[in-house]
């Protein structure tokens, strides 16, 4: 199984947002230039950011973009979920009626998949990249 490339550009905009100080915003330019994206893909991924709640967009010459929510309120399986949506990562093709084996196993390992990655947050990555750069993840 394998996350969309707009997952891995969200997953580390999101860490970036969350290590800025509180209140602060960023334009899609300094964000673009950080992971060295074009600002129009990356402001795909911040449309589906902003319409999931998880960041908000200020207009203006001072605006930017920043948390919506409390950093502490950002998991992985938020970010993922706003990027590649709600769908299963496996459906049965092959037995069209209930009760396919295989799905039943796909299914249950998914939510398993899916309870960890609620149980991560953004927020403890960014202070372990504050700690390996010598910050104070901020």
């Amino acid at each position: 199984m394998k996350y969309s490339n707009a997952t891995n550009y969200a997953l580390h905009t999101m860490v970036h947002l969350i290590r800025l100080p509180r209140d602060a915003s960023i334009g899609v330019q300094e964000l673009a230039k950080a992971q060295q994206l074009s600002p129009t893909y990356l402001s795909k991924i911040l449309t589906k950011l902003t319409k999931a709640d998880l960041i908000e967009s200020t207009p203006g010459a001072k605006g930017g973009y920043r948390l919506a929510r409390g950093e502490r309120d950002i998991s992985f399986f938020d970010v993922i979920q706003a990027i590649e949506g709600e769908s299963h990562l496996f459906d049965c093709t092959l037995h069209r009626h209930e009760g396919c084996l295989i799905q039943k196993v796909m299914r249950d390992a998914e939510a398993n998949m899916k309870q960890e990655l609620q149980e991560q947050l953004l927020v403890d990555i960014a202070e372990q990249a504050g700690q390996h750069q010598g910050g104070d993840g901020k």
